[in-house]
């Protein structure tokens, strides 16, 4: 049976699934739409994995979408016994990746923990970012620096006392759909199922999660809000934000300061939560799409042009 084809959608409906060779992991990815397509990496969220694209991606006509798997989610690999997972080392397996693809220019997408990278990723490399669409999220989580001895305390003492802890094992996969929703402050039954499906691995007894169980250990040190910012200020490719009506409970002030660090910004907020672009990807696709350049430019309907 021939793929589905449609001038609205992606040129194939059917995902490749692809491997990415860095000098530190071997990471998994599955890749949409032709490989002359707008080279797109899309950065998912935190425990998520390549497939909280799947909506999204039939929806994005012209883009060669790349959906990584971070590292330690998905199917990609593990840090080896002693990495870690902290954010900065994540933005530098992500530029491996980037790296490993030979794309000089790119557009980014990311969701949550994604979108932290992604525009991190703008701030340090400029010249190299054509656009960016970042749903729910700007900027990694940041912290005072008179908290940094407390935070690298509990750090430490975390990972001495969970090191070696296995993984809840679920009897079923709809157990495992369960206790994800539960976990979540809003994602729909279909969504949770999606990530679940490439998000577990069967063992005896049922199944267990295939995300390493270190990336839920503690930050042992965060940016601060300056250095955020600084990161931030430095982006010059027009970025879109896509925000949700009952997502993220972001600090409103922080955030309207992250957003006025940008030199070029849209914002779209649409209705639904966390993962929207999972629970009703079209209006999300239609101003995804026509911001990287897959449409004919236009304005989606509730954009609001910031700065």
């Amino acid at each position: 049976m021939s793929p589905i084809m449609s001038p609205s959608t992606n040129e194939t409906a059917a995902p490749e699934e692809i491997e990415i060779v860095t000098p530190a992991l071997r990471l998994a990815a599955r890749a949409w739409g032709p490989a002359d397509g707008i080279p797109t990496l899309a950065l998912h969220g935190w425990l998520d994995n390549a497939a909280s694209f799947d909506g999204l991606a039939p929806r994005l006509p012209g883009l060669r979408l790349v959906c990584l798997d971070l590292p330690g989610h998905g199917l990609s690999e593990h840090l080896p016994a002693g990495g870690s997972y902290a954010f900065i080392d994540m933005v530098g397996h992500v530029h491996g990746a980037l790296t490993a693809l030979g794309w000089e220019r790119f557009c980014l997408l990311g969701h949550s923990l994604g979108a932290a990278i992604a525009s991190v990723l703008a701030g340090a490399m400029p010249g190299r970012v054509q656009r960016m669409a970042l749903i729910e999220g700007l900027g990694p989580l940041s912290e005072e620096p008179k908290h940094a001895a407390e935070r690298l305390t509990k750090a430490l003492r975390d990972e001495a006392r969970k090191r070696g802890r296995m993984t809840t094992i679920h009897r079923t996969r709809e157990d495992a759909v369960q206790r994800l929703r539960a976990a979540m402050t809003r994602i729909d039954h279909e969504s949770a199922r999606t990530l679940v499906s490439r998000g577990l691995r069967e063992v005896e007894g049922g199944f267990t999660w295939r995300s390493d169980p270190r990336l839920r250990l503690p930050s042992r040190v965060r940016l601060t809000e300056d250095q955020v910012l600084v990161l931030l200020r430095a982006i010059e490719c027009p970025t879109l934000l896509v925000r949700c009506g009952d997502g993220y409970p972001f600090a409103p002030t922080a955030a309207s300061a992250r957003v006025a660090a940008l030199r070029d910004a849209t914002m779209v907020e649409v209705p639904g939560g966390h993962h929207v672009h999972l629970d009703d990807p079209e209006p999300v696709a239609a101003a995804v799409a026509a911001h990287l350049g897959a449409l004919e430019p236009r304005d989606p309907e509730g954009a609001a042009r910031v700065g």
